[in-house]
């Protein structure tokens, strides 16, 4: 029996199978991280599409986006039901909504191009097929603000193909990827002789090339350190979002954090997490200013996550800012104004008209506004030299060409988040996994302080070299050092690999002949 034989479709298996092809991806992932599910996911995509018309081609990829999406961002209903007090089944209908738009915008239309517009093409399955699945995890880091989440990539963190990262970016090790997927499916169903001999070892190279460059780069330094340790302390207070935000438990968690950076006072740099102050920065000068006292005595350097509100005409209440504070040896304060907000959490679209509805759209803290686009790095002076440390607030660690953006020519990578949002779900891991990429791609030590877990301190190759344990009231220090020199991806960001995979789409187009499923 062929392998065109056992995966025969009919219009059931085609939907059964899309919805299964979707929900691998998370499998692949973290906590999962069977990474051999990821390209057993596109294989299944692509067998599903390559016998499909563009319009049921459309419906295939809603199914796949709606596993993909339904369980890699199942944490969205933990937001939406236990923070935000939503009704189960409210929660489940939003929670849903959520992600049949996903699937809709994105893999629902990427299905359509491809059978539309390659599919039939000699090389379509080979080159465009990948090319165009890389191009649309691209457009999820952008349109309507991006959620570039789940790419497929992210899979090979761990393992040799991961040492091509900081060269290409994660885009390009999903390419990788799904070139391989495209590669097995056509060495499993062509079956015509003079072209299956051609594409054998082609599709051979594309499966095993890349892993022999990941094994050769190993040893590759793209990037050195300057061998002198700074000593970082990382507070993880464990302070629930049902509490965190009642006048009543304000007292209690300032004095906390003060207490807890008072042991630590040996440390360079002391962090806190996402809203660690919870107060807007002008109601806390007072704390602020006892704090830096203190730190300032033994040189240590505070960084701290805080609310901030200024004046603005264009906005007659003025305009709040999720914010990072950085308080060390100079006199004066500096920010970094958090520029990619989280939908619904810290801003909420069509607010005239969501607003009041639920208790959902009227969480704590959720009439945030962009920092500025021209914002630097933090320039601080740690042991009496100068630092520049790339700071970001939560999500906007997974957006990978801002955070080289902004992190470039950078010392350390900071991160700070409250992942209490997401429970305990997938989602903190996730969370995780993409702020270790971060550190490979830039080449970069990266310290993570979050509220709950997971905190951590990452080296410039993306290993964690120590971790605190989650849901526990926790402090977490280690050596951190400045690398100096530029990976290629700090350098070029995603260019290449999407250059090339416009490059691919153009091959696809002007190559002449049909493929199989045409020709037969």
């Amino acid at each position: 029996m062929t392998p065109a034989e056992i995966f025969s479709l009919s219009g059931k298996k085609t939907a059964v199978l899309s919805l299964l092809a979707g929900t691998l991806v998370s499998l692949s992932l973290a906590p999962f991280n069977f990474w051999p599910a990821g390209i057993v996911s596109l294989f299944l995509l692509l067998h599903c599409l390559q016998h499909s018309t563009p319009k049921y081609a459309w419906f295939t990829g809603w199914l796949f986006g709606m596993g993909m999406f339904g369980a890699g961002t199942s944490w969205v209903y933990v937001s939406i039901h236990q923070f935000g007090h939503a009704p189960i089944p409210l929660a489940v209908f939003l929670t849903l909504l959520f992600t049949l738009g996903l699937a809709l915008l994105f893999c629902s239309t990427f299905a359509y191009c491809y059978v539309r517009l390659f599919s039939h093409k000699r090389l379509g399955v080979l080159l465009g097929f990948p090319a165009l699945w890389v191009i649309f995890e691209w457009l999820r880091s952008w349109v309507f603000t991006g959620f570039p989440w789940l790419f497929i990539g992210y899979a090979h963190t761990d393992t040799w193909l991961g040492n091509l990262a900081p060269v290409t970016g994660v885009y390009g090790l999903s390419l990788v990827i799904s070139l391989a997927a495209a590669a097995l499916y056509q060495l499993a169903f062509d079956n015509k002789r003079n072209h299956a001999l051609t594409m054998v070892p082609v599709c051979t190279a594309i499966l095993l090339l890349p892993w022999a460059i990941g094994y050769g780069l190993i040893n590759k330094q793209w990037v050195n350190d300057n061998g002198e340790a700074i000593k970082v302390t990382l507070l993880q207070p464990n302070i629930s979002q049902s509490v965190k935000w009642r006048p009543e438990q304000r007292s209690e968690t300032l004095r906390l954090m003060y207490r807890e950076t008072k042991k630590h006072l040996d440390s360079d740099i002391i962090i806190w997490p996402e809203n660690g102050i919870p107060l807007f920065y002008h109601q806390a000068k007072g704390y602020l200013q006892a704090i830096r006292t203190v730190a300032a005595e033994k040189g240590t350097t505070i960084l701290s996550g805080i609310p901030y509100w200024e004046i603005n005409d264009a906005y007659p209440g003025g305009v709040m800012h999720n914010s990072v504070i950085a308080l060390d040896q100079t006199p004066e304060d500096q920010f970094y104004h958090k520029q990619k907000l989280v939908p619904f959490g810290e801003y909420v679209p069509l607010e005239d008209q969501l607003r009041g509805l639920i208790s959902f759209f009227d969480l704590p803290m959720s009439d945030f506004r962009p920092g500025s686009k021209k914002q630097m790095a933090l320039e601080l002076t740690i042991k009496g030299k100068q630092v520049s440390i790339a700071a970001y607030v939560c999500y906007e660690i997974v957006y990978p060409d801002f955070v080289r953006n902004l992190g470039k020519g950078s010392d350390i990578l900071l991160t700070i988040s409250d992942d209490s949002w997401f429970g305990k779900s997938i989602g903190p891991r996730q969370h995780m996994q993409m702020a270790r990429m971060r550190a490979l791609e830039n080449g970069r030590y990266l310290v993570r302080g979050t509220n709950t877990g997971i905190t951590a301190i990452v080296d410039y190759r993306g290993k964690i070299i120590a971790d605190a344990s989650q849901f526990e009231s926790t402090s977490l220090t280690g050596d951190i050092k400045i690398t100096t020199g530029q990976t290629p991806f700090m350098k070029w960001g995603s260019l290449w690999t999407l250059l090339t995979c416009s490059a691919l789409l153009i091959i696809t187009f002007l190559i002449p002949g049909r493929s199989q499923k045409q020709a037969a």
